[in-house]
């Protein structure tokens, strides 16, 4: 048997590029559970992994992909059987593993979860990587005290998968929700997500800086990193809680401790790779209650598996609005 991939390429000089090939069954790598796949993903770490950036992935030939969801074709593993509808997301998939930018995948059953009830395979990839970490930044702080009536809650880097999904999310939960966005042309995009207020990303870094700002927010779900996580620190309310999930705008943290000591603020970290079982399938069944696929449509790409390298550069440029699904097989 043979499939379509999207097969990444390192040359002699170090340059990465990829083109899309037919590859044999054979090629596939170890794993215990074969899946053919009907969607996957495009996140940022996508983009880095296509484009060589980040040291990510090591070895080549690779296929990308750090999340995918299709249709068991051949299982060993017991809990897995033909036919089952599955999803896949993290434990560096697309990175040291092949991935979803193809018709097919093998890797581990302990890597799987079943398709959460009342999502399609289609549903389940516009949530993806980018859902399952909103959901579980938004129940982390949580567990840290926040709740409804403490005040405004900021989501930076609204614009993007992980930022616009905790938005919608936050505002079911009944939250009120600043978002934050370098891109003004998506501000009705994201009011009509739920957001009651929107923020530029220039006016508020070009706030007077001072080591202690007002107290804004009861919490901050930050999506990018750099400067815009260091004066978010920095405008929390006293006892609130800051999620950290994401690097877009760099890995370097500009704070002070006042922030800690004088307010009692927390800094969680955010990491949805490497997640538990349970964890991960609670987390999937929280957002199937909470997420409104139909109000997000505005927020959808789809392309196909050629689209990507372009799609790549875009979201690395910080130019992809929402999510960009992906169909091997189109």
């Amino acid at each position: 048997m043979s499939f379509r991939a999207l097969v990444t390429h390192r040359a002699d000089d170090g340059s990465v590029a990829s083109a899309v090939e037919t590859l044999d069954d054979v090629r596939l790598p170890e794993g215990n559970v074969t899946v053919d796949i009907e969607w996957a993903g495009l996140n940022y770490k996508d983009g880095l992994c296509l484009t060589g950036q980040g040291g990510l992935v090591r070895t080549y030939p690779h296929i990308c992909g750090i999340d995918f969801t299709g249709t068991v074709r051949e299982s060993s593993d017991a809990r897995y059987a033909p036919g089952d509808a599955v999803v896949l997301t993290g434990w560096r998939v697309g990175e040291n593993h092949w991935g979803g930018y193809a018709e097919r995948a093998r890797v581990n059953g302990d890597w799987l979860v079943p398709l959460p009830k009342g999502l399609s395979a289609r549903d389940s990839m516009i949530v993806g990587t980018a859902g399952l970490t909103a959901m579980l930044a938004i129940d982390r702080l949580e567990s840290e005290g926040l709740n409804v009536a403490g005040g405004h809650v900021l989501v930076t880097g609204a614009s993007g998968g992980v930022g616009s999904i905790a938005v919608s999310i936050l505002s079911r939960l009944g939250y009120a929700v600043t978002a934050l966005s370098g891109r003004p042309e998506n501000a009705g995009a994201l009011s009509a997500l739920g957001a009651s207020s929107i923020l530029g990303r220039e006016d508020f870094l070009n706030e007077p800086d001072k080591p202690l700002e007002p107290a804004r927010w009861a919490g901050v779900v930050d999506c990018v990193g750099g400067n815009v996580l260091g004066k978010a620190l920095k405008q929390v309310k006293y006892g609130g809680s800051v999620a950290a999930l994401g690097n877009t705008a760099g890995i370097g943290l500009n704070t002070n401790v006042l922030p800690f000591l004088l307010r009692g603020i927390n800094l969680l970290g955010i990491d949805s790779v490497m997640q538990p079982y349970d964890r991960r399938i609670a987390a999937w069944a929280r957002l199937t209650g909470l997420f409104d696929i139909a109000a997000y449509a505005e927020m959808v790409e789809e392309i196909g598996l050629d689209a990507l390298p372009e799609a790549a550069s875009r979201i690395l440029r910080g130019a992809i609005k929402g999510r960009v699904l992906v169909r091997p097989g189109a």
